[in-house]
């Protein structure tokens, strides 16, 4: 029997794709789970439909993480630490710490999506790369200031 999956399942196929299972398998366990939807003619349309329209979404999204990654290359964020001689900060300035101050600026960007190798140890201007869609890059200043 030809079945559509509409979710993943482990052995047999995954979101979207047009497979033959034997038929008690689908009749028995995967129909009444909702896990697969029997391939006809309109049931494939509408697959394609929903396909066109992920995509869309997906383009979508990169645009704005496009137009976000120029937007931060412009913004500076600035974070107060205590620091001793030589400019040299009691502590760190971690990922975390940058996405809480972009959040006060009212930017949501989520610390995992900062990529720093180390956390910041030092007063003055660092460049923070983001990865913020995975095609598209960006770049922070942070500036980290003496309290």
């Amino acid at each position: 029997m030809k079945v559509i999956f509409l979710q993943d399942v482990k052995g047999q196929g995954k979101k979207g794709e047009i497979k033959e299972v034997s038929e008690g398998y689908a009749r028995n366990f995967l129909i009444p789970k909702g896990l697969v939807q029997v391939a006809t003619a309109g049931a494939a349309k509408s697959l394609e439909q929903m396909n066109a329209a992920a995509e869309k979404k997906k383009e979508r999204e990169k645009q704005d993480a496009i137009a976000l990654a120029a937007r931060l290359s412009e913004t500076t964020v600035v974070i107060k630490a205590k620091a001793g001689e030589g400019g040299r900060l009691f502590g760190a300035i971690t990922s975390k710490q940058i996405s809480e101050a972009l959040e006060k600026m009212k930017i949501a960007i989520d610390k995992r999506k900062i990529e720093l190798d180390e956390p910041i140890r030092t007063l003055g201007v660092t460049k923070v790369p983001l990865k913020l869609y995975p095609e598209v890059k960006g770049t922070l200043n942070v500036q980290v200031v003496e309290e």
